[in-house]
């Protein structure tokens, strides 16, 4: 668990940005929160004299004994962030991990803290099912669909079952203090193989026809949700959702779908893409992602909850698209087998230091709540300023403005939570700590760094401790 004992004008500090915040605000900004203010100070880990474990409800400094010098110090009380976040927005509280960062004890130790929901970064996409076999299929095998037998590639569980089985041991010990899974992601043209597109899975062969495709798509969706989430399967009691389609929507604004020439400067004939869909190929319309949506809702467990996850989400032309999307989804929706059924909207949250603005964050919002009700925040992480250079002056001045961007976006979020129509069920950062960040390389994938200035993104800096940004989620207001 992470608790330390911090001493002098550090600890003051520490615990005076734990308990701000309480003070109430006048409304009628952008980011102003409703009446009234709510405190997760109750909400600590501090260590007893003896060293061991021990709850504060009260809120007060602790005292314990220095470890070296055995004198009395001041301990800093580090809030439980989803202790806190399930008090002030009554919403989980998750972060991403890939297989490496879950077998960093640091990284497990803050997940197992602070987190009650986890999503994989990269081992439950299609490429990571195929082995990262994404220049040949590794193999083939027969599968019964419908009554008709058909070829499909061999998939690969094991990442994920690492990862699952890691989780489960752990709620397996813990029973109140469980950690879930959401899916990610069935449908996504980034890290799809191209070679699952074409005849005999062989991406030298002409693509397949929309008919075979269709049964591919039901095939997998099938195959994975049965897999992980089937009354069978041994992972089905840690899957609270799944997010059954990606980024499908188009970033430019004169069409609502990602296209097969989203980017002309990239082949289709690459082995995976970073903007082009060879999904939209296929089909040449959005028929892929309403039956991806039937699918899912005809082999997914009732209370499993299905979503759309995009990014560029507050920009005001993909925004309408989103909704677009999301109108024609809902209208089909139906019985299993026969309909669609979707839960949620994911706002995935790659945002800056700059952009967006919280008046376009609070819009975009409202939007997708007049849709399905329902919205995430799904990959949350802030990019840093364009002046940031690593430097130590330039982090402590940074840290201090990230914390209160964040401050200010989770202020919006909580006021829109307090409205009747509105539910903000889940808030996951894309990380844990700075390091592992994906931002640190660039990417021509969505939301990633075009460039290679150093980042700050996350609640945990270098050295697995809590960043000042970390305070803005343990409460509400400003400070």
């Amino acid at each position: 668990m992470i608790r330390r004992k911090v001493k002098g004008v550090l600890a003051v500090l520490l615990a005076s940005a734990v308990l701000a915040g309480c003070g109430k605000q006048p409304g009628g900004s952008e980011s102003a929160v409703g009446s009234g203010t709510e405190d997760a100070s109750s909400y600590v880990q501090t260590l007893s004299p003896s060293g061991e474990t021990t709850e504060s409800a009260t809120g007060d400094t602790a005292k314990g004994s220095d470890a070296v010098t055995g004198s009395d110090t001041e301990v800093a009380e580090v809030p439980v962030l989803k202790d806190a976040v399930m008090d002030i927005m009554g919403c989980r509280i998750g972060c991403a991990a890939t297989e490496m960062e879950l077998n960093d004890e640091k990284v497990w130790e803050i997940i197992t803290t602070h987190f009650n929901a986890i999503t994989f970064g990269n081992e439950l996409k299609p490429d990571a099912m195929v082995g990262y076999s994404v220049g040949v299929c590794p193999g083939t095998e027969e599968a019964e669909l419908n009554g008709e037998t058909i070829l499909v590639p061999r998939l690969d569980y094991s990442r994920a079952e690492r990862m699952l089985d890691k989780i489960y041991d752990w709620n397996a010990a813990h029973p109140e203090d469980k950690i879930m899974v959401k899916g990610h992601v069935l449908v996504w043209h980034a890290q799809t193989p191209e070679w699952f597109f074409h005849e005999e899975y062989d991406k030298t062969k002409p693509y397949v026809d929309k008919d075979t495709m269709n049964k591919r798509l039901e095939w997998y969706i099938r195959t994975m949700l049965t897999h992980f989430t089937g009354e069978d399967s041994k992972y089905k009691d840690l899957f609270y959702g799944w997010d059954v389609v990606n980024e499908a929507c188009s970033d430019n604004p004169s069409r609502v779908y990602r296209s097969d020439a989203e980017n002309p400067g990239e082949s289709l004939s690459e082995d995976r893409h970073g903007s082009n869909s060879s999904w939209w190929h296929v089909y040449q319309s959005n028929e892929y992602i309403i039956n991806a949506f039937i699918y899912a809702n005809k082999y997914a467990p009732a209370d499993l909850e299905l979503y759309y996850n995009d990014y560029n989400e507050c920009v005001s032309s993909k925004v309408m698209h989103i909704v677009e999307l999301l109108t024609e989804i809902k209208s089909r929706e139906g019985e299993p087998g026969v309909g669609t059924r979707i839960t949620a909207m994911g706002m995935q949250g790659h945002y800056s230091m700059e952009s967006p603005q919280f008046v376009d964050v609070e819009w975009a919002i409202k939007r997708y709540a007049e849709v399905v009700g329902t919205v995430q925040i799904s990959e949350f992480d802030m990019k840093a300023s364009q002046s940031y250079d690593g430097s130590d002056e330039a982090k402590e001045k940074e840290y201090i403005a990230q914390k209160g961007r964040y401050r200010m976006l989770y202020n919006t979020m909580h006021k829109l939570n307090q409205e009747e129509d509105i539910n903000i069920s889940s808030i996951t950062f894309w990380g844990t700590v700075d390091h592992y960040s994906w931002l640190q390389s660039s990417s021509n994938v969505g939301g990633g760094s075009t460039s290679n200035l150093p980042q700050c993104p996350l609640l945990f800096d270098d050295k697995y401790q809590e960043k000042p940004a970390f305070y803005a989620f343990t409460s509400i207001g400003f400070n």
